[in-house]
């Protein structure tokens, strides 16, 4: 397939700064969910609710896709027998498998692309070891680098009953975002993790659904206000900061998205207005858009979508959400599946336009980030004053921080 080409204007990084005090970014969890403050940004005009009340600030004929990803205590240590500590961070799997869900089945040992805490100390005939408890049994579980530049690591165990899952929850802690400065304890294991988490393999919560509760999910289907559940396993990638002047030239990281043939036929209810519970079911969903487009326009199969794609076309050579969605129902049937695979680059930036996705759940992001760039595209210049009303009015931060409900047109 030829490769396309995307010509956009550079877009400084300094346009989306903006000053975040550190007492504003929320370290701890608030013990109640949805005790958090909600702001209501609809049709250009700002309020302040709470979050408990969003079924009532949402349009009747919402459709909320959330995502149901479930963060693993993907943070591993060792110690050696000199005593230094070696901290390995699980980001993807590499062998046998690269799908998330299959690698966490696996019974006879696995590869993983990591990050690795205190790596000149751990040299590469090293084989490290730890004991782990599981199900009343001691298991060995041991750590060998395969490619110190890749930061490969395979790790194998003594117990073919045991699958990599229990591994780590057992050896594994919670990957509290770094901006956070501080070890996990008890109450975040379940407070970084949503109530309908389901699918292992994220190193980051969805952090726009820590604020539902049972209650409010239960409000919602009473309401008639319809939800949806796809998967996008959210990568450590997410808190990487924009360091280039120009942010196009970010390195965009790639996360795996799991979409079923029931969300697609979901999307395509004209008469509901699709909101994002989180930038992770928006990045998903607009792919999807995307991933469509690959198919009428290349009649490339293969799910997996490029940061610049969106950019690539002219406006009147793009199919309709309806076309896009069904070409990609079209490919399933004649598939046989049931559901699909991919991994997405997506970026998404002002000048964009969204393709599926018409409000918005999220938290309050990092300045010079992707996200706050993501936010920018779809509310405009008017994020800016969003922003600024939230520290006005003594918002919280980040992943532990308040939410916001964002409808930028009726």
């Amino acid at each position: 397939m030829k490769e396309r080409k995307a010509t956009i204007s550079p877009i400084s990084q300094k346009e989306y700064l903006y000053e975040l005090p550190e007492e504003r970014i929320a370290t701890q969890a608030l013990k109640d969910r949805s005790a958090s403050k909600l702001l209501f940004y609809n049709k250009g005009k700002i309020r302040h609710e709470y979050f408990k009340g969003i079924s009532d600030l949402l349009p009747q004929n919402s459709l909320l896709v959330y995502n149901n990803t479930k963060v693993i205590p993907a943070r591993i240590y060792f110690q050696k027998a000199t005593g230094a500590n070696i901290e390995i961070f699980l980001l993807q799997p590499e062998a046998p498998t690269k799908v998330i869900s299959l690698a966490m089945e696996q019974k006879e040992g696995c590869m993983w692309l990591t990050m690795i805490g205190n790596l000149r100390k751990w040299k590469d005939d090293d084989i490290l070891v730890r004991e782990l408890n599981i199900q009343e049994k001691t298991i060995c579980l041991k750590a060998k680098i395969e490619d110190r530049d890749r930061k490969l690591v395979s790790f194998e165990w003594d117990n073919p009953e045991i699958s990599f899952v229990e591994i780590v929850q057992a050896a594994g802690e919670v990957p509290l975002p770094p901006y956070m400065n501080r070890k996990p304890n008890k109450a975040d294991i379940p407070r970084y993790q949503t109530v309908y988490s389901e699918k292992e393999g994220a190193v980051a919560a969805p952090t726009a659904g820590l604020h539902f509760t049972e209650e409010i999910i239960k409000d919602l289907k009473e309401k008639d206000i319809q939800t949806d559940y796809l998967t996008l396993h959210v990568s450590a990638g997410t808190f990487q900061p924009i360091k280039e002047e120009n942010v196009i030239n970010h390195p965009m990281h790639a996360e795996q998205v799991v979409v079923s043939r029931e969300n697609i036929h979901n999307l395509l209810q004209t008469n509901r207005k699709i909101i994002a519970v989180g930038t992770t079911s928006m990045r998903t969903m607009e792919s999807l858009y995307w991933y469509g487009v690959k198919l009428i326009k290349e009649g490339d199969p293969t799910f997996s979508i490029e940061k610049l794609i969106p950019y690539a076309y002219k406006e009147e050579e793009l199919p309709t959400k309806e076309q896009s969605l069904q070409a990609i129902l079209d490919f399933m049937e004649k598939e046989g599946k049931s559901e699909i695979m991919g991994e997405t680059r997506i970026f998404i930036f002002p000048g964009y336009k969204f393709r599926i996705c018409e409000g918005l759940i999220t938290n309050f992001h990092q300045p010079e980030s992707t996200l706050i760039l993501l936010v920018a595209a779809f509310v405009g210049e008017r994020w800016r004053d969003i922003y600024n009303e939230a520290l006005a009015q003594d918002y919280r931060f980040l992943s532990y921080g308040d939410s916001s409900l964002l409808i930028p047109s009726s």
